[in-house]
């Protein structure tokens, strides 16, 4: 059976070691098998304390980037690039130490930034972007890590909002260590099927997360999940389904994310519901968690 995750902003932001030490014994006791951690800042929380309690809880670990406010790639200043660069490689470097093999999210501008194009101007940014990328992924491939860009949806980028928009910018990049990451509340959006675009990137799916059409627990919305899943199948995608959503409390998440009234029952039920939804659809083929640091990967 696949295996089956969860972001800690579900409950928090940004990610400490006190709230991780939290949300992690609960996490493991609901019976997730991955928890998936963001790095807002380098520093947040320690990836060496948090290798250890996961190991200790039986719990994986995957990572998620943040493109906040002056973290760009694209159509910006050498500087910046070069800083946002090296903050993602020391994401990579806490991916690796806590033993996650993935780096997902939208390596590429900072979220609410958007932009009219000609087809020149996007044509160009796509090569800035792969020439931006290049070293990161160097440097993620060197510590057994991959990089899963996230296309988002219109309204918080119009850098790259579909699968086929992705692949097109990732060409030029290996496959084995950048591929994409999807997340089935921006294909909701932006896919007119999204089990056909992810069939589309199949070979290139490094990151899946799940949750309903509107953020809350999946299962509780229009979307056709056995379609979802048989296409990542299809894909060739064996790794983790992750649920992403957001808590309100958080007045800078909750207007990052749109997110303007409850979504559940509580911030548990996303959670806890969205399990035993996820662990009802038909089986997909055996896999194994996400691999530690220095282990093959698929």
């Amino acid at each position: 059976m696949r295996a089956l995750g969860v972001n800690t902003w579900v409950w928090t932001s940004p990610l400490t070691d006190a709230a991780l030490e939290r949300i992690a014994p609960r996490v493991a006791g609901w019976g997730f098998d991955v928890l998936e951690l963001p790095v807002e800042n380098v520093g947040d929380w320690d990836p060496r304390r948090a290798q250890t309690l996961l190991d200790g809880l039986g719990l994986a670990a995957c990572t998620v980037l943040v493109m906040g406010p002056g973290r760009e790639l694209v159509a910006t200043d050498p500087a910046t690039r070069t800083a946002t660069q090296d903050y993602l490689k020391r994401v990579v470097d806490a991916a690796a130490t806590v033993g996650s093999t993935v780096v997902a999210g939208p390596a590429y501008a900072s979220v609410g930034r958007a932009w009219r194009m000609s087809p020149s101007e996007r044509a160009g940014l796509r090569a800035e972007l792969t020439e931006a990328l290049a070293p990161v992924v160097d440097h993620a491939s060197a510590a057994g890590v991959r990089i899963a860009v996230e296309p988002l949806n219109r309204y918080e980028t119009s850098v790259l909002n579909t699968v086929d928009q992705a692949l097109e910018a990732l060409a030029d990049l290996p496959a084995e260590h950048c591929g994409l990451a999807l997340d089935v509340y921006h294909m909701n959006i932006e896919e007119r099927d999204v089990a056909a675009a992810i069939e589309r990137a199949a070979g290139r799916v490094h990151h899946v997360q799940v949750c309903a059409n509107d953020r809350g627990a999946p299962g509780a919305d229009h979307l056709d999940w056995s379609r979802i899943v048989t296409a990542l199948d299809k894909s060739g995608y064996s790794g983790p389904l992750v649920i992403e959503s957001f808590t309100a409390e958080n007045a800078s998440i909750a207007t990052a994310a749109s997110v303007w009234r409850p979504l559940a029952a509580s911030q548990d039920a996303i959670a806890v519901d969205g399990l035993s939804f996820l662990r009802s659809l038909p089986c997909s083929p055996p896999t194994s968690l996400p691999q530690k640091k220095g282990a093959a990967v698929d």
